[in-house]
């Protein structure tokens, strides 16, 4: 019930700032306001992962839970002078009523959870399951996104979609990073929540480039390089699986992971709000965020059931498998990209 809520609120904040940098800020600014966005949790991601580290090896991992609430309430507080009556439109003519989109919201959010209630269980019934929620998140996906989506039609269709295909090999990649460090390369808990940092460094460094570049790069030409940078990124990370390479190559790999993120994620941002008129605003934004959500819940819970089945027998063959399909999701943003 608390993810739920948590769920909720994030949903709700993500689309209402996206919407608040369309009305109030002209789009020759949107890329640095944008950059700003990533600025806003850098310093929190390169110290976080770090600190929970040191908090799960010293204190427990219970502490990172009972800790983090209480550093919305100052947040909640600073936040209230600035949201004094932001404009309003009006919803296009014709528009879906949100009650319509609820419900299929609702069926996306039920098909996710049976996702990975299926990927708990074993033989022809989480074969089953899986295949029953995968049809049903195609189903609601089809309804919640704009048309084109899921064909990958050219403009802003390419646009959404981008988004749950880059976000699912980054993320995809980063909930086992951890694991893998500790378990196969011997680092603690702490160095290995340090590592995350990187990437978020990375991520920074490169949204921050797309907003102050000086050389003129179309946001399609910062889309296909940031895929580009974002899939060599993954292999070097990935790498780290063979004792053989040097830990430094995976450390390297990651922050470019970050950096290509850092391109890719501002860049849909700024075009998403460009290619939507003021009264869609809301909407596209809310496509973008659910394309992110669908995507890499699908991914983790795809992974996650393969890792499991090889855990016990093959731990080795289980991360291969998890990190060969991360791989093969950052090579398919390639392509999406130049779709954009």
């Amino acid at each position: 019930a608390g993810r739920l809520l948590q769920g909720l609120g994030s949903g709700a904040i993500s689309v209402a700032l996206y919407v608040m940098v369309g009305r109030h800020y002209p789009e020759a600014l949107r890329p640095k306001v944008f950059a700003a966005f990533s600025a806003g949790w850098v310093v929190p991601s390169l110290v976080g992962p770090a600190i929970s580290g040191l908090i799960v090896q010293h204190l427990g991992w219970r502490w990172v839970f009972l800790l983090v609430p209480l550093l919305a309430v100052p947040a909640a507080l600073m936040l209230r002078p600035a949201l004094a009556g932001p404009a309003r439109v009006s919803a296009p003519a014709g528009a879906e009523q949100p009650d319509d989109r609820v419900r299929w919201a609702g069926g996306a959010a039920l098909a996710a959870l049976l996702l990975y209630v299926g990927g708990q269980q074993h033989g022809g019934v989480a074969a089953a399951c899986m295949i029953v929620a995968v049809i049903a998140l195609l189903w609601c996906a089809r309804r919640l996104l704009p048309n084109g989506t899921l064909a990958l039609r050219r403009g802003l269709p390419s646009v959404i979609a981008l988004r749950g295909v880059a976000a699912s090999a980054f993320f995809a990649c980063e909930a086992y990073l951890p694991l893998l460090l500790q378990r196969e390369r011997g680092l603690s808990p702490s160095w290995a929540g340090a590592v995350l940092s990187l990437g978020a460094l990375g991520w920074f460094a490169g949204s921050w480039l797309q907003g102050h570049q000086q050389r003129g790069w179309s946001r399609q030409r910062l889309l296909r390089v940031g895929t580009v940078l974002m899939s060599v990124g993954i292999t070097a990370t990935l790498a780290v699986l063979f004792n053989a390479v040097p830990l430094l190559l995976a450390l390297a790999g990651w922050a470019l992971t970050g950096f290509g993120m850092g391109l890719i994620y501002a860049s849909l941002s700024v075009l998403t709000l460009s290619l939507s008129a003021p009264q869609e605003q809301g909407r596209n934004s809310s496509a973008l965020q659910l394309s992110e959500a669908l995507c890499v819940a699908t991914a983790l819970a795809v992974s996650g059931a393969l890792f499991a089945l090889f855990v016990e027998t093959a731990p080795h063959t289980g991360y291969v498998l998890c990190l060969a399909i991360t791989v093969g999701l950052a090579v398919f943003a390639t392509v999406v990209a130049r779709r954009v």
